[in-house]
């Protein structure tokens, strides 16, 4: 399918929500016309990596986008907003054409969802094989006020992604900790492979902590 095709798909699914939102002091409709042929478009992304149209009110598995097509390429374009709108509320952009598809999310523009253990790639955001990421044991970070589970991500989307819970659980046995300490402090290394991996710990710079 052309990248015109995927653009009408998606316009043609979200041609229903026609009503005027807020975001902060920024309002918006779906679908909007700013100039002419120039269509915007507003999402959101959850810490499970699922992707929604902004001011869909339920956010769930139910109602949250799932053609690959269709997050493949989304999220493959997307890049730090620049636009001049609506930079403080969507910091991400993803464009389409004469489409601009703005994001905001939970935490990170990327969520890594699964481990494909045949390539030894971090696939994200829904898209299978299709979106992935080299997986680096000794770049995992867990961050120490929150417990979340961080790894590198594609740079033009900021350089880290939020590992999903249930990957984070699935690695939480793996995580080694200085002697005397317990899994509610810092780990300092990780075991893969049958290697021990010592984390260096280097996306804390992308974090303020306490």
């Amino acid at each position: 399918m052309t990248i015109t095709g995927i653009c009408f798909w998606r316009s043609t699914i979200r041609a229903r929500t026609t009503g005027l939102f807020w975001r902060g002091q920024s309002t918006y409709t779906q679908g909007q016309n700013p100039e002419p042929r120039i269509r915007e478009y507003f999402y959101y992304l959850d810490h499970q990596g699922q992707l929604f149209l902004d001011d869909t009110k339920v956010k769930n598995f139910v109602t949250c986008f799932k053609d690959q097509q269709f997050l493949v390429f989304f999220f493959k374009h997307l890049k730090v907003n620049r636009s001049g709108r609506y930079q403080q509320h969507f910091p991400y952009i993803s464009l389409c054409g004469r489409e601009r598809n703005f994001l905001r999310f939970d935490d990170q523009p990327v969520v890594f969802t699964h481990l494909l253990s045949e390539t030894g790639h971090l696939s994200y955001c829904g898209g299978g094989t299709k979106l992935t990421f080299p997986f680096q044991p000794h770049s995992l970070f867990m961050h120490p006020d929150s417990g979340r589970v961080y790894h590198p991500a594609p740079e033009h989307v900021g350089g880290v992604g939020l590992v999903r819970s249930a990957l984070a659980i699935e690695f939480s046995p793996h995580f080694q900790y200085s002697s005397g300490q317990d899994s509610s402090s810092q780990p300092t290394h990780f075991q893969w492979d049958g290697q021990w991996h010592t984390l260096t710990n280097e996306l804390l710079r992308h974090f303020a902590v306490n």
